[in-house]
């Protein structure tokens, strides 16, 4: 019989607040309706993504 092997935990995940326009708030409401993700999923990924693909400029 194999061994049940269990390992820590990663911790790889933070809880933080934000402020956000309700307008916005509003939009994750409803795509998450739609999309039977969770809100927090949603920003999760739209964060990844912005992060992903920012490109920053220098200031002149």
């Amino acid at each position: 019989m194999e061994k049940f092997i269990v390992t820590p935990k990663e911790d790889k995940y933070v809880i933080m607040t934000i402020r956000i326009e309700r307008v916005l708030q509003e939009a994750y409401d409803d795509l998450s309706a739609k999309t039977n993700r969770s809100r927090n999923e949603l920003m999760g990924m739209a964060l990844r993504y912005a992060i992903d693909n920012m490109e920053l400029k220098d200031s002149e």
